[in-house]
């Protein structure tokens, strides 16, 4: 027997883990001095969190502790239960030796039992489409962990993840740019859109103006995508409907029949790139 892990840094919907029977683990992040667990939104009002940030509340993101992992993941070794854990990319957080030191207690007390983690190399639904795919292929290849991270290998290959980031100031406060740099980006209106690459966010352009940056997004989109097992194609925004309604619109124009899907980014890269943030996770050639 074996089980499937995810962690809600994936953002995917609460609903959707649910169904695929997903288990969780918890990330924590903070706003107005008060840690919170996220849940993949099932509870926590992101609305609420983003008109927060903008009236100048401060967030932020810590990585779990060991204490966390061992009270997850000793009932599963005491059962003799495998785990496979599908998670986010491992540059992007130290939480993962944390992890580490508590797998390593648990195979000496339980050494029969069998624990792999795959890392997605990516964040929020870059990780989440590759965890949704993953659980479909386990649930339907009789828990096979040896098949599914094969399966994942190939689906890491074809994620595809563009955000465009509002106000560069909380890309500052995260250290990814400096305060100077953020001031003088806001003031020309510069736009990064972001992605990630060898399991790091990274900026693979800049356009002047929101009108160039979305435009930039849906060229990428409209030259890159390719359906890949009926994955969905995610449009998220934090706290931004009207834009995340304008991309679908013309998504659905180059891809009619995608199942597009709107969420709300979560708080965890929404404490990074700030209220306003807008992006698409795509399946690509």
């Amino acid at each position: 027997m074996a089980v499937y892990f995810c962690d809600t840094d994936c953002e995917l919907w609460h609903t959707t883990v649910k169904e695929l029977g997903i288990g969780v683990i918890q990330m924590p992040y903070t706003i107005d001095g008060e840690e919170y667990l996220y849940d993949f939104g099932e509870k926590t009002d992101l609305v609420g969190f983003f008109k927060k940030m903008e009236a100048g509340s401060v967030a932020s993101t810590s990585a779990q502790n060991e204490a966390y992992y061992l009270n997850i993941f000793e009932p599963y070794f005491a059962k003799g239960e495998d785990i496979l854990y599908v998670s986010f990319s491992t540059k992007m957080s130290s939480t993962f030796n944390f992890l580490d030191s508590a797998i390593e207690t648990l195979k000496a007390k339980y050494p029969g039992v069998r624990f792999e983690r795959f890392d997605t190399e990516s964040i929020c639904l870059g990780c989440g489409i590759q965890v949704e795919l993953g659980a479909r292929f386990f649930n339907s290849h009789n828990h096979d962990i040896d098949a599914t991270i094969e399966y994942l290998t190939k689906v890491r290959e074809h994620t595809d993840i563009l955000f465009v980031v509002e106000n560069l100031k909380y890309l500052a406060r995260g250290g990814r740019l400096s305060p100077a740099k953020a001031a003088i980006g806001n003031f020309m209106q510069v736009k990064p859109i972001l992605s990630t690459k060898d399991g790091e966010l990274n900026v693979v352009a800049k356009q002047n103006g929101s009108k160039k940056a979305m435009s930039y997004v849906v060229e990428q989109f409209a030259s890159k995508y390719q359906d890949l097992d009926d994955a969905p194609v995610y449009v998220l925004g934090a706290d931004c409907d009207d834009v995340v309604e304008e991309l679908t619109v013309k998504i659905k124009a180059y891809c009619p029949k995608a199942n597009i899907v709107n969420l709300s980014i979560g708080p965890v890269i929404g404490a990074h790139c700030g209220p306003k943030t807008y992006g698409v996770i795509y399946t690509k050639k």
